[in-house]
């Protein structure tokens, strides 16, 4: 889209807001359509692609064998990885990850890891020799807005699809499983934008233009796992507030698709 074009349609997401509107309709405490689907992977062991309105993106997580932490002998891991493909959008190039990506993965995973969903104790084979280690892949397919949320509630869905792979005197014997990954809770990402002097849940990305501020929650059924906050604008404290009172609200329906 010409960069005019652009302009535009972020002035119309400012105007709209000023009416008490957003240009798609939705409350200021709406998120977009959920369609969450799994079997999208012959070789991964758990997975998810998620649409959240025009947003889509896609999940993949293996299990590999690896060594631990030296501070963490007992414990295994979860790593997870964001790819920013160009295919997804026109301003991302092949290439080193970009900041965003990194941000992106980063933010996901600590919602995840904070929420203390993986008892990572569970995924040790031989204390201080031989782990597992969760690799979560996120593939963008088409960015409409809020990869956030999208990605996380991704990740987390192909983390409940994972099958553990059957073990034979240390090795891995491929396309065999011996039950399911273990996981307690379900944290759902939520992000806001502060556009003007109101906040709106799951921006699009007209409306991501037009923020100065962003707001990103992890929540799980009773605890926050994770915030972070990004870009140069402010929020108030009763603005969030009322953006982790919505977070648990948004997440109630959210969980329902993991």
């Amino acid at each position: 889209m010409r960069p005019e074009l652009w302009d535009l349609r972020v002035d119309k997401v400012v105007a709209d807001l000023k009416n008490g509107s957003r240009a798609d309709g939705r409350k200021v405490d709406e998120v977009r359509k959920v369609v969450l689907t799994k079997d999208v992977s012959e070789n991964a062991d758990g997975q998810a692609r998620v649409k959240l309105g025009e947003t889509e993106v896609i999940a993949g997580v293996k299990m590999v064998l690896g060594t631990p932490y030296p501070d963490s002998p007992g414990q295994g891991s979860i790593s997870v990885g964001a790819e920013l493909v160009p295919m997804a959008d026109p301003t991302y190039e092949n290439g080193p990850p970009r900041s965003d990506a990194v941000e992106l993965s980063r933010v996901v995973d600590r919602g995840i890891r904070e929420s203390k969903t993986i008892d990572f104790s569970d995924l040790c084979i031989v204390e201080g020799e031989q782990v597992w280690i969760g690799f979560v892949d996120i593939y963008i397919v088409n960015n409409a807005g809020n990869l956030f949320d999208a990605c996380g509630l991704a990740a987390i869905s192909a983390l409940f699809d994972t099958k553990m792979p059957k073990l034979e005197d240390g090795r891995i014997v491929h396309h065999e499983y011996n039950g399911k990954l273990k996981l307690k809770h379900k944290p759902i990402l939520n992000t806001f934008a502060k556009i003007g002097n109101t906040v709106i849940a799951d921006p699009s990305n007209f409306e991501e233009k037009a923020m100065s501020a962003r707001f990103s929650v992890t929540v799980t059924e009773d605890n926050i796992t994770a915030f972070q906050k990004g870009l140069a604008g402010s929020f108030s404290v009763s603005e969030i507030d009322n953006a982790i009172d919505v977070a648990y609200k948004n997440s109630k329906q959210m969980r329902k698709f993991v």
